[in-house]
């Protein structure tokens, strides 16, 4: 009897446990489904629009060499993407666990926006969702328990908006037709290997330096601000490019990694792999 009273309390109790997870992944789904159309909704699609190489006539050699070998003839202009990933990031220093993940990445050229939602393993049975968002000129980031229960946050300010308009511009690369000039980017020479990105949004400008292999791009590279306690701080960072291939007619990089180059030591904070990417219509 103490053996089947015992039992049946462990069966209600995973029962619970159970039904309160099945409730909170439907409430994240319900979440993620609204700010995905929060996103979608002030951008441009459907343009008739394709690439023509005369639009990369006039850029700097380098500049040149990648749009065209990244964009066939005739291809259509990236109004939206979707990006999935999965890779192993670090939460805290140089020092601290990789932290396995997957992410839905969406995106929007006109105007530019993004919504990365990563779901972390931090513990065994234990996830954390980590949102990064950037839309309708503003920036948010978020951390949650399974998606539901908020552990930190962080709204929108200068710094903020800055620093996601520069992971859109040195992202782009899974989108390329966004760098066109027609697309708002404004393409400056350094040397044979390098130029200057810029573009803006609503009175905020972002820039990254880029570096090219022969048709590719390997790195980008900024000071960009960091969150540090509960305020920014500028902190020199390069985003690193590997594994080109075609993917819907546009070449794309399917590897890379994120590194803050802080004073007191390089921290390699992302790592990822593209699994599958779509461009216009993929929600």
């Amino acid at each position: 009897m103490q053996y089947t009273r015992a039992l049946g309390r462990v069966a209600v109790g995973a029962g619970t446990l159970l039904a309160a997870a099945l409730a909170a992944r439907r409430l994240r789904s319900r979440r993620s489904a609204q700010r995905i159309a929060a996103l979608y909704r002030p951008s441009t699609t459907g343009r008739d629009a394709t690439f023509d190489p005369a639009d990369a006539a006039g850029l700097p050699a380098p500049v040149r060499r990648y749009l065209t070998s990244a964009i066939p003839e005739g291809h259509p202009l990236v109004d939206t993407a979707r990006i999935e990933q999965t890779g192993q990031l670090r939460t805290g220093d140089a020092a601290s666990s990789w932290l396995p993940f997957s992410a839905t990445h969406h995106v929007t050229v006109d105007p530019p926006g993004f919504l990365w939602d990563a779901s972390v393993r931090a513990a065994p049975a234990v996830s954390v969702s980590v949102r990064d968002r950037f839309c309708d000129g503003e920036g948010s980031a978020a951390v949650s328990l399974f998606g539901v229960v908020p552990l930190d946050s962080v709204g929108t300010s200068p710094e903020l908006v800055e620093a996601e308009l520069q992971r859109y511009l040195a992202e782009a690369v899974w989108y390329p037709t966004a760098l066109l000039p027609r697309e708002g980017v404004q393409w400056d020479p350094i040397d044979e290997r390098t130029a200057e990105a810029t573009v803006e949004h609503r009175g905020v400008s972002a820039s990254l330096t880029v570096s090219f292999t022969d048709d590719e791009v390997r790195a980008v590279h900024t000071e960009r601000y960091r969150r540090v306690d509960d305020g920014f701080e500028l902190t020199p960072w390069t985003g690193r490019w590997d594994d080109y291939e075609r993917r819907n007619g546009l070449r794309v990089p399917l590897s890379g990694e994120v590194i803050w180059h802080r004073p007191e030591g390089e921290l390699r904070a992302w790592q990822g792999r593209v699994t599958d990417i779509e461009y216009d219509g993929g929600v």
